[in-house]
């Protein structure tokens, strides 16, 4: 049952998602660098594309990436054993502990946008049919349309907002 409830929540596919971008970022430094490990200052340029590729992906805000001194931290975090480099696995384990609030930011707007707004436009598009001047084309647009276009206004005032 847990396993069901977690893909549900989307743990596993964030985990694919976040799993593929890393081997792909990863795999290119490995190649340029002839070095199996990454060092701190390749980890950082690392993280940099990640959210390059993250933000390509996604709709809405971009994402600032973190500060130096957070992934440096993070970094003496990740870093198992102690060699002062992060390899593939310390990596995938980096990126998804850095990453983690970008997903919940991203997932609560999802979940705004497509499961709020519109039930909340069906649920208004009754007492919006009284409104002198606008109930009259409220009540001839039909129900899948009107919670369309209230989920876009929501969808774009979201992303005007952040």
């Amino acid at each position: 049952m847990g396993q069901v409830f977690n893909k549900l929540r989307g743990k596993e596919w964030r985990h694919k998602q976040v799993q593929a971008i890393c081997d792909r970022v990863f795999d290119r430094f490995k190649i340029q660098t002839g070095r199996a490990n990454l060092t701190f200052e390749d980890l950082y340029i690392a993280v940099l594309l990640v959210y390059n590729d993250i933000n390509k992906r996604l709709p809405g805000p971009h994402f600032d990436p973190p500060s130096k001194d957070l992934v440096k931290a993070i970094m003496t975090d990740c870093d198992i054993n102690l060699d002062g480099e992060i390899d593939r696995d310390e990596f995938v384990k980096f990126i998804e502990q850095i990453t983690a609030e970008t997903f919940n930011v991203v997932s609560q707007g999802l979940i705004i946008s497509l499961i709020v707004a519109p039930t909340v436009a069906i649920a208004t598009k009754k007492a919006t049919e009284g409104v002198p001047g606008v109930g009259k084309v409220v009540q001839k647009l039909p129900t899948s349309i009107y919670a369309s276009l209230v989920t876009l206004a929501v969808v774009w005032v979201n992303s005007d907002s952040s």
